[in-house]
C-alpha cells in the first residue's frame, strides 16, 4: 500500500520527483491512456526522454498522484477527464505559439 502525505513538498522530497505519461489520439476517439509513470529516477529518466523529443510537459501535483495510482495501459478514469482536456488545451496553444 502506497503512503500517503497530507503535505505534497514531503512527498516529493522523500520519494523524489514524480511523473506520467499519457497517451490520447483523437483520432481514435478513445479515452485517454496511462502508458508510463514513476518516482524517483524512473520519473528523471521519464522527464529527460520527454525533453529529448520535444514533447511538452505540465506540471499538476495532484494529478500525477492520481495517474500513478492507475494501472499502466488502463483508460484515465472520467473524473480526470476536464483536468486532462485543460492540459490538452493549453499544450496545443503553446505548440502554436511557439
Amino acid at each position: 500500500m502506497r503512503q500517503a502525505f497530507f503535505n505534497q513538498k514531503n512527498q516529493r522530497l522523500k520519494n523524489g520527483p514524480s511523473a506520467a505519461v499519457i497517451r490520447y489520439d483523437e483520432a481514435e476517439g478513445n479515452a485517454p491512456q496511462v502508458v508510463a509513470h514513476g518516482t524517483g529516477g524512473v520519473a528523471v529518466k521519464i522527464m529527460e526522454l520527454a525533453k529529448e523529443h520535444g514533447i511538452m510537459m505540465q506540471e499538476d501535483a495532484n494529478l500525477v498522484g492520481h495517474l500513478l495510482d492507475i494501472d499502466l495501459g488502463d483508460n484515465v478514469p472520467p473524473q480526470l477527464y476536464s483536468v486532462i482536456a485543460e492540459i490538452l488545451l493549453l499544450l496545443e496553444e503553446m505548440d502554436r505559439n511557439y
